[in-house]
């Protein structure tokens, strides 16, 4: 690590320190790399942790995104719930549900069109 310190130090000798930390964090904002702010949030307005989330979720004070909560009940999750509550097993036909959720998605875009142009849908699942 140190000769790894000296090496970056020497190669950017020229530039000023705070301009290039400045520009690694912008280079990183958002990102894997990031251990601040969530970049799964800044990519899509929503993180799977929701307030658990060890990093930052940046919230701002207008968005285009709109965000609806347990709109969509995953199969899968369906039938492990049912799994626990009975103690029996609960089989999933993955071909129905991924017909279902073709048609949930349909729908909900056929919908939200009518209010405007979408530029993304995401539906999320916390596996």
């Amino acid at each position: 690590p140190l000769s790894l310190l000296i090496f970056h130090t020497s190669a950017l000798r020229s530039a000023p320190p705070h301009f290039t930390m400045a520009k690694h964090l912008a280079r990183i904002h958002g990102t894997e790399e990031d251990k601040v702010n969530c970049p799964f949030y800044f990519k899509i307005g929503s993180c799977r942790h929701g307030d658990r989330c060890s990093r930052l979720h940046h919230k701002p004070a207008f968005s285009p995104t709109l965000l609806i909560k347990h709109l969509y009940r995953h199969p899968q999750r369906l039938a492990e719930l049912q799994q626990a509550a009975t103690a029996g097993t609960a089989v999933v036909d993955h071909e129905k549900a991924q017909e279902d959720f073709l048609c949930f998605f349909e729908d909900l875009y056929m919908e939200f069109s009518k209010f405007g142009r979408i530029d993304a849908l995401h539906v999320c699942d916390n596996l």
